[in-house]
C-alpha cells in the first residue's frame, strides 16, 4: 500500500535511518537544472536518483539495492507530478518493500522554501540534457547560454562515418586525433590545439557541446574506445578546457539522450568557418595536465594521491587492458580508482542509461579509497580516456585540485627505467 506524507512529516524524517528517500525527476533535474519552473534546482537532501524511466529496467531490483536500500527501510518517493511518484512506489511496492510512501508537494513547498535543506552537484550547468541543446539548435538561449557564439561537436575516432550517418543538427565531425596524438595519445602540443580550434571554429569563447555514440567498444583498432565516441568527446572536452575553452559542456547521456527524446538528427555535414584568433594564450589551464616527473615527484613527497582509473585485472597486473601495450601492473603508489569490467567501459561512473552516475556514489566509492577533495588527485588509466571521466566527474563536483596524468601507463610502462608493481589476486 502507497501513503502519503506531508511537508511536515517529511521534515521529520529526512535524516532518519530508517528511511530512504528517492527521487524520479530525470539525473539533470536531480543533478541541479530546474527543468520545470521550481524556485530551486536539486534534490531533497539525501535523496537517492531513481528516474521513472528505469522502472521497467531488469535489474531494477538491484539498481536500488546499490543504492543502500534494506528490506527494513521505509522509503519516500517524490517527483515532479505525483503520477511519477505513486509509478515508482508501486514499483516499490511489487518488489516486496511495505512502507512505501510518496511526497507530491516538492515544486510547491519544498523548493520554494528557502529553509529546506536541499543538494545539487556543484557545476551541474557543465552536464547539459538534450532540450537545452535542441534549444540551442533551435536558435532559442536556453538557462545558462550566453547566446554567442557555439558549437556542436560530434566525436569520433577515425570514424567520419559515425558522424556521416547521423548527428545532432548543427554538429560539426571532431576526431580526436585532431585534439591528441597519434603516436603516444598525448595531448598535442599547444601550437596544434591552437590551430585545430580555430580551424574548427572555436575560440575561447565559444560554449561547446560535446557528445558521441555508444556502440560497441571491442574492435581490432588499436585504440581503447574507438568507435565508443561519448568517452572520446569527453576526452576532447577536457583537452579544449585545457586549451582554453571557458565554457566546455558535455550533453549527459550522449547522442543516445538525444534519440530518447525524439529529436531528430541530420546527414548535413555542417561547414566549418576557421577562424584567425583563438583569444587566448594556450593552454590556458595547464594545470589539468600532468606528465611523468610530475607523477614521479608526486608518489616521493606523498602530497596527493594517483588514482588508477583502470579495471581491476589491470590494476593488479593479469592483463595490460590494450592489444598495444604489452608490459602488465600498475605504478607503484597508485591508488585503484575502479573503472569498470575493462579497458572499454566506465560502467561505475555511469547510471544505467548511460548518464553519468549519482556524483553522490561516486564520491562515496572514491572516499571509501581514501580519494577526498581536500588532497590533491591526479587520473591516469591506460592512455588519457578514462581518466578524463574521471576527472569530469571531480570537476562537476566542484572539486579543485585534480589533473590527469596524461602519458598514463602506456608511457610509465614504456620506460624500462620506472618501476612496476604486480599485485596477487584477491
Amino acid at each position: 500500500m502507497v501513503n502519503e506524507i506531508s511537508t511536515k512529516q517529511l521534515e521529520k524524517v529526512i535524516d532518519s535511518e530508517s528511511h530512504r528517500i528517492f527521487d524520479v525527476r530525470s539525473v539533470d533535474a536531480y543533478n541541479g537544472w530546474t527543468l520545470e519552473g521550481e524556485r530551486r534546482g536539486g534534490h531533497i537532501r539525501g535523496a537517492k536518483a531513481i528516474p521513472v524511466s528505469w522502472t521497467d529496467e531488469e535489474n531494477w531490483d538491484e539498481i536500488v539495492r546499490s543504492k543502500g536500500l534494506m528490506p527494513n527501510h521505509q522509503i519516500v518517493v517524490y517527483g515532479y507530478t505525483s503520477d511519477d511518484a505513486v509509478e515508482v512506489a508501486e514499483r516499490f511496492v511489487i518488489s516486496g518493500y511495505k512502507e512505501v510512501s510518496v511526497y507530491t508537494s516538492f515544486v510547491d513547498e519544498w523548493a520554494a522554501n528557502e529553509s529546506l535543506p536541499m543538494e545539487r552537484m556543484e557545476r551541474f550547468e557543465k552536464l547539459v540534457y538534450p532540450r537545452w541543446v535542441h534549444q540551442i539548435v533551435s536558435g532559442e538561449n536556453p538557462p545558462g547560454f550566453n547566446g554567442k557564439k557555439y558549437a556542436i561537436c560530434h566525436c569520433h575516432y577515425r570514424n567520419k562515418a559515425d558522424y556521416d550517418i547521423g548527428h545532432i543538427p548543427g554538429a560539426i565531425a571532431l576526431d580526436t586525433l585532431e585534439l591528441e596524438s597519434p603516436d603516444t595519445w598525448n595531448r598535442r602540443s599547444p601550437e596544434e590545439l591552437e590551430q585545430a580550434l580555430m580551424r574548427l571554429g572555436i575560440s575561447a569563447d565559444t560554449t561547446v557541446v560535446v557528445y558521441g555514440r555508444f556502440s560497441s567498444p571491442h574492435s581490432s583498432d588499436p585504440h581503447p574506445g574507438s568507435k565508443a565516441g561519448h568517452l572520446g568527446s569527453i576526452r576532447c572536452g577536457v583537452l579544449m578546457m585545457y586549451a582554453g575553452v571557458r565554457d566546455v559542456r558535455v550533453l549527459n547521456g550522449s547522442i543516445a539522450a538525444w534519440g530518447n527524446e525524439d529529436y531528430p538528427l541530420s546527414t548535413d555535414e555542417l561547414k566549418l568557418e576557421p577562424l584567425s584568433e583563438f583569444g587566448d594564450s594556450v593552454p590556458a589551464w595547464p594545470e589539468i595536465f600532468i606528465d611523468t616527473p610530475q607523477v614521479k615527484e608526486l608518489l616521493r613527497s606523498g602530497n596527493g594521491n594517483l588514482i588508477s582509473v583502470r579495471s581491476w585485472d589491470e590494476f593488479i597486473g593479469k592483463v595490460s587492458g590494450y592489444n598495444y601495450i604489452f608490459k602488465k601492473g600498475c605504478i607503484p603508489g597508485a591508488i585503484f580508482g575502479n573503472c569498470g569490467s575493462d579497458a572499454y567501459h566506465m560502467e561505475n561512473y555511469r547510471n544505467i542509461d548511460l548518464t553519468t552516475r549519482e556524483y553522490h556514489e561516486v564520491k562515496g566509492m572514491w572516499n571509501e579509497a581514501g580519494i577526498t577533495s581536500d588532497q590533491f588527485n591526479a587520473f591516469y588509466c591506460g592512455t588519457g580516456w578514462r581518466a578524463s571521466e574521471a576527472f569530469l566527474n571531480a570537476y562537476l563536483m566542484g572539486w579543485n585540485k585534480i589533473a590527469i596524468y596524461d602519458g598514463g601507463w602506456y608511457e610509465w610502462s614504456n620506460d624500462p627505467a620506472n618501476p612496476i608493481v604486480v599485485r596477487e589476486p584477491l
